[in-house]
Formats: structure tokens, sequence, C-alpha cells
């Protein structure tokens, strides 16, 4: 069987690193998460299964793994699914943003902009420290997220300062953030286009927020190129991507056709209204992956709470759980190179998972503008795994 370039990579993790004993004078596993229902995306995988871990990485997926002299996690009646990916989060504005993301199933995650040039050092400071994988994308504001806009002073989207700052956290940033509704950049095309620009530099993605733009979303929509995220994509009228109708607008599927991605972010104001929500679900627009916008203050926030809150927002929407995880496994692995090697429990990939509970009751869920509605099902953090190391949830 002729292997693909991602599965080589993984077989030769594995080899080495089963190649560096033998296996009689070492214990074969470390850690065994046993009998929960593993839903791997990547792997194809709905099923009761265990997930064996040496050194830090998967050793095995495999039904009744003997236990050996392994430590054992029993997670009977729990999902086991690969390590939540937030694409879109702003852990690195607080120190306890990394714990707190951890302590919810996120084993990796790139914060969306909170700063610009001026103060980059600080969130790169973050992630640098965190416990698990973390980047940023730089706001193309030097002064990064402002209550009075980012970039309504054309003067802050200095593209001079913002090339200086990449280049110093080459290591860390791994994209451009350009917020475009109309109260933080008035001229939102020369704010994209001065994104593009700091971007191009370092052959990296801009990632824009959209809902309510001065300008047309298809004239945004023309400036962006494969690779690049639309960030906020269930945000309302007026320049949704859907129409008046219902219908999502033709140059919403060109820009995904054409390699662009659609990404959730929940978030708290402005971004999510159930109406439109319904309208792009309906159409069949799914995302290709799901983020929070959160921070360390999310657990406080009734439409956020956490990953696997908003996950369960599209259980009663038509996807299903398998779908649902793709979009903080598999597929969001593919938006960041850093993040290549994540989101599966293929062996020799990292040992990172989260353990979820699933209930089924009646439960609220909360859009952008206050309105409630009822799930039938919610998916609730229940403990993680990070290089092979167990971390309960507090």
């Amino acid at each position: 069987m002729q292997l693909n370039r991602r599965q080589f990579v993984y077989a030769a993790a594995g080899a080495a690193l089963f190649g560096r004993a033998p296996r009689a004078l070492q214990p074969p596993y470390d850690l065994i998460v046993k009998g929960g229902r593993v839903v791997d995306p990547s792997l194809r995988i709905n099923a009761v299964r265990d997930v064996a871990i040496a050194g830090g990485r998967i050793a095995a997926v495999e039904s009744d793994i003997p236990a050996g002299g392994a430590d054992v996690i029993d997670a009977r009646g729990r999902f086991i699914v690969p390590g939540l990916l937030d694409v879109h989060a702003h852990y690195a504005r607080d120190a306890a943003g990394p714990t707190v993301a951890l302590e919810d199933g996120v084993t990796a995650w790139v914060d969306a902009g909170s700063a610009g040039a001026d103060s980059l050092a600080e969130p790169v400071a973050i992630a640098r420290a965190a416990p698990q994988s973390a980047r940023v994308l730089i706001n193309i504001g030097r002064a990064g997220i402002l209550r009075e806009g980012d970039t309504m002073d054309l003067d802050l989207a200095d593209v001079d300062a913002a090339q200086n700052a990449v280049a110093r956290h080459r290591d860390f940033v791994v994209g451009v953030k350009a917020r475009l509704s109309r109260n933080v950049a008035a001229d939102d095309v020369e704010v994209l286009r001065r994104a593009q620009e700091v971007a191009s530099s370092f052959d990296l993605p801009v990632m824009i927020h959209m809902g309510q733009t001065a300008s047309p979303l298809s004239r945004l929509l023309d400036l962006l190129k494969p690779g690049d995220i639309v960030t906020h994509m269930f945000a309302p009228p007026p320049n949704a991507i859907v129409d008046d109708a219902g219908r999502i607008r033709p140059d919403v599927l060109a820009a995904r056709r054409r390699g662009v991605w659609f990404d959730v972010a929940n978030g708290r104001t402005g971004h999510l209204r159930w109406d439109t929500f319904d309208s792009v679900m309906r159409a069949g627009f799914w995302p290709d992956t799901i983020s929070t916008d959160g921070n360390a203050a999310s657990r406080g926030v009734p439409g956020v709470v956490d990953l696997p809150n908003v996950m369960s927002k599209f259980l009663d929407a038509g996807m299903t759980l398998d779908d649902v995880v793709a979009c903080v496994t598999v597929n969001a692995a593919r938006v960041f190179p850093h993040l290549n090697d994540r989101g599966t429990l293929h062996v020799g990939a990292p040992a990172d998972l989260a353990l979820l509970e699933m209930r089924v009751g009646a439960f609220d869920f909360v859009d952008n503008y206050e309105n409630l509605r009822a799930g039938g099902q919610r998916l609730f953090p229940r403990g993680t795994v990070l290089g092979g190391r167990w971390i309960p949830r507090a």
C-alpha cells in the first residue's frame, strides 16, 4: 500500500518512537484512555476504542488494549476526540487564558489579532509560555483592538510597523488580522489592502472580521487569496453571506471554491444571530472551522462558555457529531501550517486529546443578541490529554 505524505510522516514518527529500545525492556504504553467512543474524522472512526499513548505520542487506537503497567483513564460514557483546535481566540490577552483553554479541551489555539505592532511582544510572550501549541495573528492596526476602532485612523494601519513586528516575532506570528466592521474601519478596502501587503511579505494568510462593513462584502472577498480566512461568518446584515432571500451570495461561493476558509468565531457582540445562522445552515453552507473568539473570561459569557458549548449549537442544526468534531480538529489543522500534525489520533501524532460528555435534555443557547434557543443536547469538557499528560478539568 502506498502511503501519502501525512501517513508517511506519522509512520516515520512512530518507527522512531518505538525504535529507541527493545519493547521487552520498557513498558509498551505510558497511558491508556479506555472505553470511550473515539470520534476522529481524520481516521473515519466513530466507535468504542481504547487510545494508548507512549512517549507523548499516540501509540495505538484499538479495542481492549491490555493496561499492563500503564496509567489508565476511564472514558466509559465519554467521547474521545483529538485535542480541540481553536483558530480564532484571544487567550493571549490574559496570562490565565491558556490554562482556561486547556481545561476546556483546547490543545492548540491562535490569538486572532489582540495586538498590533506596538504591543505584539505581550501576546507572543503568553503564547510562548503556554502549555499547549499557541500562535498569534498580528492586527494590522498598530495599537491592536481599540474600543474606538482599530484603524478608524488610517495611519494606524501602518505597513512598515507591522512588517517590522512580524520580522521580530516570525516564529510565533502565523497571519494578519483585519477587523473590517464599519465601527473599527471606515476605509475597509484600504485596510485590507495594507493587511495583504504585510501578509504577502511573509507568505501568510489574512483573516478578515466581516459583518456590518462599510463596503459590500463582494468587494472585500475579491481581495482574498487562497488560504485566507473569513471569520464571523454568521454575522447578520448588512453584508451578511446570505442575501435577503436566504441564498448564499455567489461571491461567497466563489471565494470558498478558490480556497478561502469560513470560520464561526462565536464571540459576544454582533457576530452571530439566529435568523442569519438558520439561513446559512439551511443553505448547506456549513463552517470550515468552529471557534470561540473567547478569552479567559468566556466561561461567564452565556453565548460562548467554552468551545464544546459553541460546537453544540451546530448539533441541532443538521450537522452530525463527526461533522462538528471535524471543524475543530482535522479541518482546523489545515488552516495554519503549524497545526498540520494536530487534530488527529493517527499513530505517531502528538498525544493530544479531549474527553467530552454529551448530555441529552433541554439546554438554552444564546446568540449575540440575547436571543435564546432551546437545544436537545450539549457537549461538556471532561478532561484533556496534552502530550500524553492527563489534565483533569478543575
